[in-house]
């Protein structure tokens, strides 16, 4: 049983969705903490494909503060400026504000009528100077949840190590060179120490000694190789780190076996949220949650390597009481023999600290 310390999941992760009513600014609440990162989505295509747009409280909110996970932009680089963008963090949610074009103002953020979700995650609500690696890093840390924001200048030297801050070997990290058009990097430990992968490509995983130094990470930092996109020199760079929580979170792999009655991956919770990958082959990242539709079989897909509209394909994931029902047949998903990492957070533990069940939907 999966038993967890974490009761009430969406005092750390939680999924809100709106739909845009044309006002500036707005605030949206309900997310139920003060989110350190939130990352938003347009998900219909009213005017057009829209990025997903990813903001946090080292760097802080505001224009000209968004990373951007379907693409390469640097810092600021993805036209929030124009389209609107998440102009600061509140205690229950964030506020939205209009950008400068005078037709699409807000187009990713609050259009009327158009439908949007962010997904978000608490850290620490603050900072702390870490020097665990030979890097100094800048970090928001949540122990409890295994989840930290980790800001560092990188020196393009092989074998360079920052600390995370979460106190146990972290499961998965992404990080972006802020001020470079590089790839997003993604570790996650079912790849090893020596593969990667892209989080705003399709590419199959990538064996190389730059992303790692071919160095798994450990309670207190990870390690980098001499590349400019997780260690450009003297350029700002950022991180997200996740280390796995019993019935919280979880970072794992299962294996396809190309059937519409597809594999059942364990997660030990109902998930709020869940993100995949093809490893061994090319293929989308595609993610599920709880509050998009939110009912089986209709829980619609979004692709975060990619800029298009949610996907409005039924029978593809089934989200159950303790995990995920792969439900389609599809290469990216589910090719016979293809192998598949994935990222979870739950919606409830299958069974809480005081013994109780989780439902399923």
């Amino acid at each position: 049983m999966a038993y967890t310390p974490i009761d009430k999941s969406d005092d750390y992760f939680n999924t809100v969705i709106w739909t845009g009513n044309d006002t500036s600014p707005r605030t949206i609440t309900g997310v139920n903490f003060q989110p350190d990162f939130t990352w938003t989505k347009r998900r219909d295509n009213g005017d057009g494909n829209t990025n997903h747009n990813l903001y946090n409280s080292i760097v802080g909110a505001g224009n000209n503060t968004e990373l951007v996970s379907n693409g390469t932009f640097l810092e600021g680089g993805s036209s929030c400026n124009l389209y609107g963008y998440l102009s600061a963090f509140t205690s229950d949610g964030f506020t939205l504000t209009d950008g400068t074009d005078g037709t699409y103002e807000d187009l990713y953020t609050n259009q009327s009528g158009a439908t949007y979700v962010s997904w978000n995650w608490l850290a620490a609500n603050g900072t702390a100077s870490n020097t665990d690696g030979s890097i100094t890093s800048t970090v928001s840390a949540n122990t409890t949840s295994g989840f930290s924001i980790v800001s560092y200048t990188g020196n393009f030297t092989a074998g360079a190590t920052v600390g995370h801050g979460l106190g146990v070997v972290p499961s998965m990290y992404i990080i972006k060179n802020r001020d470079r058009t590089e790839p997003w990097m993604v570790y996650h430990q079912s790849l090893g120490n020596t593969k990667a992968l892209y989080l705003n490509t399709t590419n199959a995983q990538l064996t190389s000694s730059v992303y790692t130094n071919n160095t798994s990470p450990t309670s207190s930092v990870f390690s980098l190789g001499g590349w400019e996109g997780n260690n450009g020199s003297s350029e700002d760079l950022i991180a997200y780190c996740f280390a796995e929580k019993k019935g919280f979170s979880k970072f794992g792999s299962y294996t396809g076996n190309g059937s519409s009655n597809g594999p059942f991956v364990y997660l030990g919770f109902k998930p709020a949220f869940f993100m995949m990958k093809r490893t061994d082959s090319t293929g989308e990242w595609k993610l599920v949650d709880n509050k998009r539709f939110g009912y089986n079989p209709s829980n619609r897909v979004l692709v975060p390597s990619s800029s298009a509209a949610e996907q409005t394909d039924d029978n593809i994931f089934d989200i159950v009481s303790n995990g995920i029902k792969i439900r389609n047949s599809g290469a990216a998903l589910n090719a016979s023999g293809g192998s598949f990492i994935y990222m979870a957070f739950a919606e409830n533990p299958f069974v809480t600290s005081t013994g109780i069940a989780g439902t399923a939907r």
